[in-house]
């Protein structure tokens, strides 16, 4: 009765999902999620994501529980720093908890190829609902669009270089909030940009000197060794 019970509350897809968590990796990092559980977490690096399901931060990344503090939204965007208090700021409140709070050493901005969101403002598609909250907040990207001149190159290309430029927007904006940009100058906090390719996996890195996005090269024959439950926390 219970099983069919928790089949009702939840998808199928999850249930089985969570058997299979409880059963296999909580129960071999137990002592690493009782850890958490007494000491808090106290990650050093925080992602801004997109919520596109194929781009996930903590896959990408392999990822141990409490490494990294996870901000999605659509298009991994950063909006410049409003501190009206006429607007729900879901962005700006979760970066003020990773730096005010936790203290992270380093955000990254994580873009990736395909992104829907870019797609959607490129292509002025036609807004999603009445009240075309993708539209309003795609149009954020504006100044990055600008940036990249007349669209002369064949659709895909350009659509690449606009990903890639929304990125550099996004951490032009974060320096706009004078706590993150005070950490920065003090040399408490470091900004990043990366591009993930969904198709073959690659990672790109923003190399700051160069003003360019770079791959990173995996070295596969080296693995991650398994964490303790009290390393890094």
């Amino acid at each position: 009765m219970q099983k069919s019970m928790d089949r009702q509350m939840l998808p199928e897809r999850l249930v089985q999902g969570y058997c299979s968590f409880a059963g296999g990796r909580f129960a071999a990092e137990r002592s690493r999620y009782e850890v958490l559980a007494q000491k808090g977490q106290r990650p050093e690096v925080m992602i801004v994501g997109c919520v596109d399901s194929r781009v996930s931060p903590e896959v990408i990344f392999d990822a141990f529980p409490g490494e990294l503090l996870v901000l999605r939204n659509v298009a991994n965007l950063v909006p410049a720093y409003e501190p009206e208090f006429n607007y729900q700021h879901g962005t700006s409140a979760a970066l003020e908890f990773g730096v005010q709070v936790l203290r992270v050493k380093h955000i990254v901005v994580l873009g990736h190829a395909l992104c829907g969101g870019i797609r959607a403002f490129a292509d002025g598609l036609e807004p999603q609902s009445p009240g075309d909250f993708i539209g309003r907040w795609m149009s954020q990207i504006a100044p990055a669009a600008a940036s990249l001149g007349p669209r002369r190159t064949d659709a895909s290309a350009y659509l690449h270089r606009l990903e890639l430029a929304s990125i550099e927007l996004s951490l032009k904006n974060l320096m706009t909030f004078p706590w993150i940009k005070v950490q920065v100058q003090d040399g408490n906090l470091s900004l990043h940009g990366a591009y993930f390719s969904v198709a073959d996996g690659r990672l790109l890195v923003r190399n700051p000197a160069a003003g360019c996005f770079e791959p990173v090269t995996a070295r596969l024959s080296n693995p991650r060794p398994i964490l303790e439950a009290s390393d890094e926390i």
